[in-house]
């Protein structure tokens, strides 16, 4: 990865607190105990600086197999691309102030939540719709970009994607779109 050019260079942004992963399993006498306490596994800057990303969580299938810690172990093992065929990938972007990310669409419907700042959703109709700490967006395939509003401070939103079957728009298969996206993902997925 090269040298990012933006104002972002770890994760958490700068002005933004740590946010913290906890994981739960189970002790020998089936009791819950909590089995990770960190930030995540992989970290990823995107957009040449002007954004982080942090994976929560990932899965491989649906329903997901917890036994014998399968799902742990993938997650540990694979940073996700956009999205995770026939699985969910959970994450975390902090995205510096004023930041409009590129169009882009993934093939997935995408649960996406305002943790701290103010955004605007954009979709390639025009449509646009701004959100507050707690608003929910449900993509659902379509083209659309983030704008960070707030010119001073970062912002920090949760995504949550689960594959999907084929989506037809007026009989024609969509396809996923990344844009300059795509060279943040490369080298994912695997």
């Amino acid at each position: 990865m090269s040298e990012p050019k933006g104002p972002i260079t770890k994760f958490p942004a700068e002005g933004l607190r740590h946010a913290r992963r906890f994981i739960t399993s189970h002790n020998k006498d089936g009791e819950g105990v909590f089995v990770v306490d960190d930030d995540g596994d992989h970290h990823r800057i995107m957009v040449e600086g002007l954004a982080v990303a942090n994976i929560i969580y990932s899965t491989a299938g649906n329903p997901v197999d917890m036994n014998d810690d399968k799902d742990l172990a993938y997650a540990r093992e694979h940073e996700p691309s956009i999205h995770v065929p026939h699985g969910s990938v959970a994450r975390l972007i902090d995205f510096a102030p004023g930041v409009e990310s590129p169009i882009h669409r993934a093939l997935s419907i995408d649960y996406g939540v305002v943790i701290e700042g103010k955004f605007e959703l954009s979709l390639d109709s025009g449509e646009k719709r701004v959100m507050l700490p707690g608003d929910t967006s449900v993509n659902r395939g379509c083209m659309h970009k983030w704008k960070n509003l707030d010119e001073e401070k970062p912002g920090r939103m949760l995504f949550v994607l689960l594959d999907v079957e084929p989506v037809k728009v007026n009989g024609e298969n969509i396809t996923e779109y990344l844009g300059i996206l795509e060279k943040d993902y490369a080298g994912t997925g695997k």
